[in-house]
């Protein structure tokens, strides 16, 4: 659902939005000749010089002036029906956001991931929780850098000399600079 609405035409989103232009007068005569001059003057030109002194005319009622233009766009091309679709934005902000075809794109997919309500799931836990998870985190990485550092050999030698070995000291040579004892890597490995 939300494939072919994000990439719908132009043409058929103003297919569905010309009720609503035309409707209640929501277009002013002012705004009306404001479009169909940027549309004459843009690059490429949307509206050659004729066209536009047709949709500006101002004997003719600007309801069939309008119903008269939006036909004429549609029958051109989706380029066309996007100019004036910017030309809008540009000129009636406000009427181009209140678009029924922007309601449309505005409105959720109700199979997509609401990213506020997953950003909100994911911190749930609290701040304990993950200052709990960094410091596990923390005494892990010391805990390495430590036992590669040769920094922790003392607790495998208390550990080898605890399982039956021979007791600490000057003889075992644990505590020579250097030099581990056997336990350690036992115990680190």
């Amino acid at each position: 659902m939300m494939f072919y609405r994000s990439y719908q035409s132009y043409c058929h989103r103003l297919q569905h939005d010309t009720y609503f232009l035309i409707s209640t007068s929501r277009l002013n005569e002012q705004v009306v000749d404001k479009i169909v001059l940027q549309l004459n003057r843009v690059y490429p030109q949307i509206l050659t010089n004729e066209e536009a002194e047709k949709f500006r005319n101002p004997k003719a009622s600007l309801h069939t002036r309008l119903s008269d233009l939006l036909k004429h766009l549609q029958k051109k091309g989706d380029r066309h029906c996007q100019e004036f679709y910017r030309a809008l934005q540009i000129n009636a902000e406000q009427l181009f956001n209140d678009l029924p075809s922007r309601k449309i794109l505005k409105t959720p997919d109700p199979t997509e991931i609401d990213t506020d309500k997953e950003q909100y799931m994911l911190n749930d836990r609290g701040p304990v929780f993950f200052l709990a998870c960094f410091s596990v985190a923390a005494g892990l990485a010391l805990f390495w850098y430590c036992c590669n550092s040769g920094k922790l050999s003392w607790l495998g030698c208390t550990w080898f000399h605890a399982k039956g070995g021979d007791p600490p000291g000057e003889h075992c040579g644990c505590h020579a600079v250097g030099r581990n004892c056997p336990g350690a890597e036992q115990v680190l490995a």
